[in-house]
């Protein structure tokens, strides 16, 4: 099983300049002195309470640094969605809702194929002969 990893003197090097960008931040975005009179825990604003949250989910954040099965971004789920964007550009919209549904049941079973390694042409085939799905681990092996 050959498993890639990143190389330990670099996961610490990353880890530290995460650390010291999210400390710089945290210096540059103080929680504001409260108002005299105001009662209650102070508003911290939307910039300290990202920087906050990047703290906090570290882990999530850089997931993709430890397991690199994890992509960088989220690319591939926008560009799901993007193709009925597309779709109805192209054709103004969908006449009727059903269309519009079947339309998205097959993009959605073509993309999960071929994420599965099974290339669109045969996923679409076996579809269509009402084959077992136990066909398309053949087809990938």
């Amino acid at each position: 099983m050959n498993i890639l990893k990143m190389i330990p003197f670099y996961l610490k090097y990353f880890d530290l300049k995460y650390d010291g960008i999210i400390g710089e931040a945290l210096k540059a975005n103080p929680i504001q002195d409260k108002p005299k009179g105001k009662r209650g825990r102070q508003k911290k604003g939307k910039i300290r309470s990202l920087i906050e949250r990047f703290a906090t989910y570290k882990g999530e954040v850089c997931l993709f640094i430890n397991d690199f099965k994890v992509p960088f971004d989220n690319n591939q789920a926008e560009r799901d969605i993007r193709m009925i964007k597309v779709k109805q550009k192209v054709s103004g919209t969908f006449r009727v809702k059903e269309g519009a549904d079947h339309f998205v049941r097959i993009m959605s079973y073509i993309g999960t194929m071929t994420k599965n390694g099974v290339d669109s042409y045969n996923a679409i085939k076996v579809a269509l002969t009402g084959q077992e799905m136990e066909l398309l681990k053949t087809v990938t092996e």
